[in-house]
């Protein structure tokens, strides 16, 4: 059975930074797409940043020079860095594995940013 286990996220003062998780079990890690998605109360899931099986990443503008999305293969698991934390980021964050047309999400993890 396929698993993305996260962990991390909490609450942090603005500037802060916390640092995300995504553990993932019986998939072949290495060949899928892994990416962090977020969702804040009464708006729609969002894409916040990708990672490809090549390393090629991606983010949304609004993310660019904060976090930083890597992976380790060996670890089977996927990291979002995140700096500079600002109360627009508070969300929950998803992570998600996709391979062709196999897709598959984490638990969700509440990121609060709040003085």
């Amino acid at each position: 059975q396929v698993q993305l286990v996260q962990s991390g996220g909490g609450l942090v003062q603005p500037g802060g930074s916390l640092r995300l998780s995504c553990a993932a079990s019986a998939i072949f890690f290495s060949t899928y797409d892994m990416g962090w998605y977020r969702q804040a109360p009464g708006k729609q899931r969002e894409l916040v940043a990708t990672i490809t099986s090549s390393r090629i990443t991606n983010y949304v503008d609004s993310v660019k020079g904060r976090f930083t999305i890597s992976r380790d293969n060996a670890k089977k698991t996927v990291y979002l860095q995140m700096n500079s934390l600002q109360p627009e980021d508070t969300a929950v964050y998803y992570c998600n594995a996709v391979k062709n047309d196999r897709a598959y999400w984490g638990q969700g993890t509440q990121v609060t940013v709040t003085s």
